[in-house]
């Protein structure tokens, strides 16, 4: 069998089939459209990291302080809700790409509420916190409504709760702690 031999096509290049030149730089091109995307990806992919540190280092502390009033820890040693934090953090993160112009804290907070509220048999013994004294499930009704300040509706939404039922829950919650004694701050 004969190769084929090369030949000058009119244009000064040499191919040794026909189109073989034109391929060769389609080739090319290709791999250098993929570079540049490879290249477009990862500033995306910083661009995106640094967007998310910048959510965490502005709303980080608010979320922190949510999470220590829902699990009624001490605020300085509270690692259950650190924890609880984290595992929102992460979730959101994954999800970071796909917001499109949703409210990044709404939805950090949505994970922590649906968290707390799938953990809430855990945080039911006092440990100390401002709000030990409440059960679970009003503890985060009243840090929603009062400390986030989230409305009736979009509590009883999240939590798959009847409107009068979350109002029974916040008014059982404002009672108990209203009837309890007072602790003074500064000792006698």
């Amino acid at each position: 069998m004969r190769e084929p031999q090369a030949r000058q096509d009119g244009r000064g290049s040499r191919c040794g089939r026909r189109g073989q030149g034109r391929q060769d730089g389609r080739s090319s091109q290709r791999i250098q459209g993929s570079q540049r995307d490879q290249r477009n990806q990862r500033n995306q992919h910083s661009l995106r990291a640094r967007e998310f540190e910048a959510f965490v280092a502005g709303a980080g502390g608010r979320l922190l302080h949510a999470a220590t009033l829902l699990t009624a820890e001490p605020p300085g040693a509270a690692p259950e809700a650190q924890r609880l934090l984290v595992g929102a953090l992460a979730h959101t993160r994954a999800d970071w790409s796909r917001l499109r112009g949703e409210d990044p804290y709404e939805r950090t907070r949505q994970e922590l509420t649906r968290r707390f509220a799938h953990t809430g048999w855990r945080h039911r013994r006092p440990r100390g916190g401002l709000l030990g004294v409440l059960p679970p499930q009003e503890r985060l009704v009243l840090v929603l409504r009062l400390f986030e300040g989230v409305a009736d509706e979009q509590v009883a939404a999240s939590l798959g709760l009847p409107v009068e039922r979350v109002r029974a829950l916040h008014t059982r919650a404002m009672a108990t702690l209203l009837s309890r004694p007072v602790e003074s701050a500064a000792p006698r």
